[in-house]
């Protein structure tokens, strides 16, 4: 099928936590989430789908799961998930329900699969670490594996992972954020540079884009909290000036377009 226009919202580390009236450095997760899912039912524009690309909540309390469930369960478009750092692939497997999708991986402590829209080949890639208080990411060999799989078949292709995959120019994030094996992974990717509509990620709590051999790489602010990323800070520092967001991504023909909006805390 020729890829047609798609529209998908993305969303990312919402940090639920097991109650609502869970808190984070003064702000409630669980009221952005509820009031973002409200925006993105509300948009003029229908997405096809919205992707959150990780933390979904703070700790893997299953507890916390069922709360993000009755959450999403509100949007009026289907949702899927990437594993964050703060989550465990096997919870999200059976406690979030997603859309159609077909699992790449038997492994339940990975979350990797594909799903397709309008044309498009949409590829879910997981690089947590089995230790989940680590704050970088890795591709397994076989995540790696099924990135080149995917990258050898003749389709409009996007990626969707947690970690950023090559350097920010941030001291601290540089140092504790990033998918260790990302230039391994970004080998592979180019190959597909003239397919390849996006890499799409999380994690960084901020609105970031790189470009490096054709390859297009977003992160989108957190919908709860932003970090700040300056190149010369060397500890993490919370950015409390600017409030949560989300990103709308157009899938043309011939171009990517990403609307990043932000939104106003309940």
């Amino acid at each position: 099928m020729p890829a047609q226009t798609a529209y998908f919202v993305h969303i990312s580390d919402t940090h639920i936590g097991p109650s609502p009236n869970y808190e984070q450095r003064g702000h409630n997760a669980y009221r952005c989430a509820r009031r973002l899912v409200e925006i993105i039912n509300g948009l003029p524009q229908r997405p096809d789908f919205v992707i959150h690309t990780g933390d979904v909540v703070y700790n893997p309390d299953p507890q916390a799961y069922l709360l993000a469930a009755r959450v999403f369960a509100e949007l009026d478009a289907p949702i899927y998930f990437v594993a964050g750092n703060h989550d465990r692939a096997q919870d999200i497997y059976h406690l979030l329900p997603m859309g159609p999708r077909e699992d790449l991986v038997r492994d339940r402590d990975l979350l990797s699969y594909t799903f397709e829209a309008r044309g498009y080949r949409f590829l879910v890639v997981d690089a947590t670490v089995p230790h989940a208080s680590e704050p970088y990411g890795q591709f397994t060999e076989r995540q790696l594996q099924v990135v080149r799989e995917e990258v050898d078949r003749d389709e409009q292709l996007v990626i969707f992972t947690h970690f950023p995959v090559l350097p920010l120019n941030s001291v601290w994030m540089d140092a504790n954020m990033l998918t260790l094996n990302g230039q391994q992974f970004h080998d592979i990717i180019k190959i597909a540079r003239d397919r390849l509509r996006g890499v799409f990620h999380g994690h960084v709590h901020q609105n970031m884009q790189t470009l490096r051999d054709g390859v297009l790489y977003a992160s989108i602010a957190s919908a709860f909290s932003q970090f700040a990323a300056w190149p010369d800070d060397e500890d993490i520092r919370y950015d409390s000036q600017h409030p949560p967001g989300y990103g709308f991504i157009h899938l043309l023909p011939q171009q990517t377009i990403i609307h990043q909006h932000i939104f106003q805390r309940p």
